[in-house]
């Protein structure tokens, strides 16, 4: 039987003029978000403030994780028009904070490195000073990928370890712990203010059979990988054929997980019942630039 959700998960229906003027921009581009295709819950208040984040190389993902809402098959060729009205999304949409995902695409010689390569392109010449955060698959462990995105420019650099490493067999079979925490080191080899490589950021989603003691062992892999930014969320079960949820945790231990986060050294905490990884993502980055530098691991 499903858990029953507790109040602090409830969240408002999608509606208004600025929810609907989001949605007819990327209808008429073309374009897919990780707001809808994962069904987010924050997609009535991130579209409602005018914002959203995109998904690129399609809506189907090469992988099948138990606990993922996106689609998984055979994908179609990228698109390489869609960094050209990606750009124009953005700049339609006033944005000054730019968030880039997309499915993981193992069919692709570079996993879909260089089609976010020119996303970010795309954008800084269509919108001058905007600030852009990407969020990447693992690239099946290829680091001449990552430093192709890396040789773009993003100002952040994401990638989501998902759960802890015990529940990777069952959840995310086709995943790596281990080559996650490495892909994120690399990221943040060179992270500190006024250094050319981009910032490094995770995530982590809890409520899916984990114990405490393996989220804080989570925290100390992420900060010896030298994470910089961290988002710490609770598992909905997208359907009733994905893997149910085993626990919410409530907000009093998500604040307990961000005060232990912030003990390690990351900047940036965001922790809560309804945290996403690109949720708020633009209140972040002036927090994070002008933040401590991370302590060596």
């Amino acid at each position: 039987m499903a858990l029953r959700k507790p109040a602090w998960i409830k969240v408002p229906l999608p509606r208004g003029p600025a929810f609907a003027s989001v949605s007819r921009i990327l209808s008429d581009l073309d374009l897919h978000t990780i707001c809808r295709e994962a069904r987010c819950p924050n997609r009535a208040e991130c579209f409602t403030a005018g914002t959203a984040t995109f998904l690129i190389l399609g809506d189907t993902c090469t992988r099948d994780c138990r606990y993922c809402g996106v689609r998984h098959g055979v994908p179609d060729p990228p698109d390489p028009d869609e960094p050209t009205r990606l750009a124009e999304a953005a700049r339609r949409l006033r944005l000054r904070y730019v968030v880039v995902t997309s499915v993981t695409r193992d069919d692709l010689p570079d996993g879909g490195a260089s089609l976010f390569s020119a996303c970010v392109e795309a954008v800084r010449s269509a919108i001058p000073g905007c600030r852009i955060e990407v969020l990447v698959p693992d690239f099946r462990g290829d680091a001449s990928s990552l430093e192709c995105v890396v040789d773009a420019g993003p100002d952040v650099i994401n990638h989501n370890v998902e759960v802890v490493p015990r529940l990777y067999p069952a959840l995310r079979p086709q995943g790596d712990y281990g080559r996650s925490l490495l892909l994120l080191r690399r990221i943040g080899a060179g992270a500190a203010p006024g250094r050319d490589r981009p910032l490094s950021k995770s995530g982590l989603m809890i409520g899916l059979g984990e114990t405490r003691d393996e989220i804080s062992g989570v925290l100390r892999d992420l900060a010896d990988a030298r994470c910089l930014c961290l988002t710490v969320g609770q598992y909905q079960q997208p359907t009733r054929e994905h893997w149910p949820v085993a626990r919410w945790w409530t907000p009093g231990e998500f604040e307990s997980i961000a005060e232990e986060a912030r003990s390690l050294g990351f900047r940036h905490v965001a922790s809560g019942p309804l945290v996403r990884s690109s949720y708020r993502a633009a209140r972040a980055f002036p927090e994070v630039i002008a933040g401590p530098e991370h302590p060596e691991p």
